[in-house]
């Protein structure tokens, strides 16, 4: 069990928590307004800043009081977090396009040197939808299945890098699968689809062995214990559910495959999506 006091509980820690991320919404609502100045024909969307205040929202949910300190007593409370924390709002703050965003604010040395960090051997490599899937999914069954989370309970330092972890890994995979943000290496629709799937496998078969009590190590009631797997269960399909929307609304056909398909006239099969 965790320790009453420790991370978000703490007053102070709640505090800096709320100053980063009012400081984030600043950031951003800033970032926003200068590219409205340098191109106001084009300016920016009031979708992507309310996307952007939405995840921000869902963090302090997640990272401050009430949640916080129940989560650091009951483990249905710790699962509520990992859901906010790692599904819903890496796919908001996703949504917002905040690299794009950049991009455009950004002086013309940074930005570049924005755009070739993004076509960086590191880089490209975890884009991937097989290393982003193993980040996200795959580290779940490590942490549940193994003392890492008593470990991470128990230490303040490694439990905010628990959350750290959830929140990069979830921004990673919401970004392969459905970001709007350029990806050099982002396959076509249909291998998304398959890595998704595959994601969505992985969360029910981890919450059904987390439910039946197979090779879990979690110092918890069985009773929270089981009620955690049904919030992972069932928190996780609404959340995938949402990332497959946002997979369709943010699909593109290829310009290129469609242009090719026109000019060889009738017959020839659809574009390929990307």
């Amino acid at each position: 069990m965790h320790q009453r006091g420790q991370g978000g509980a703490e007053l102070p820690g709640a505090v800096l928590t709320g100053l980063l991320l009012l400081a984030a919404a600043g950031g951003y609502l800033l970032a926003v307004r200068r590219a409205r100045r340098r191109n106001p024909a084009q300016g920016w969307s009031a979708w992507r800043s309310a996307s952007f205040l939405a995840g921000l929202t869902l963090l302090a949910v997640a990272l401050l009081p009430p949640l916080a300190p129940a989560a650091h007593d009951d483990f249905r409370g710790h699962m509520a977090q990992h859901m906010l924390i790692g599904m819903y709002a890496p796919l908001a703050l996703v949504l917002s396009a905040p690299v794009t965003l950049a991009l455009r604010t950004l002086p013309p040395g940074r930005a570049r040197g924005v755009a070739g960090l993004l076509h960086s051997p590191p880089a490209r490599l975890l884009a991937r939808p097989a290393v982003a899937l193993l980040l996200s999914a795959g580290t779940l069954g490590v942490l549940y299945f193994t003392p890492l989370y008593n470990t991470a309970a128990a230490h303040p330092a490694w439990h905010w890098a628990m959350h750290a972890h959830f929140l990069l890994s979830g921004c990673l995979f919401a970004h392969v699968i459905a970001g709007p943000d350029p990806a050099p290496t982002r396959p076509g629709v249909r291998t998304r689809l398959v890595y998704l799937g595959v994601a969505i496998a992985a969360h029910a078969l981890i919450a059904q062995a987390m439910y039946g009590g197979f090779f879990v190590d979690i110092h918890a009631p069985i009773g929270q214990v089981q009620q955690g797997a049904e919030i992972m269960y069932y928190g996780g399909d609404i959340a995938e559910l949402l990332l497959a929307a946002a997979l369709v609304a943010t699909w593109r056909p290829d310009r290129r495959t469609a242009t090719a398909g026109r000019r060889r006239g009738p017959g020839i099969a659809a574009p390929t999506a990307r």
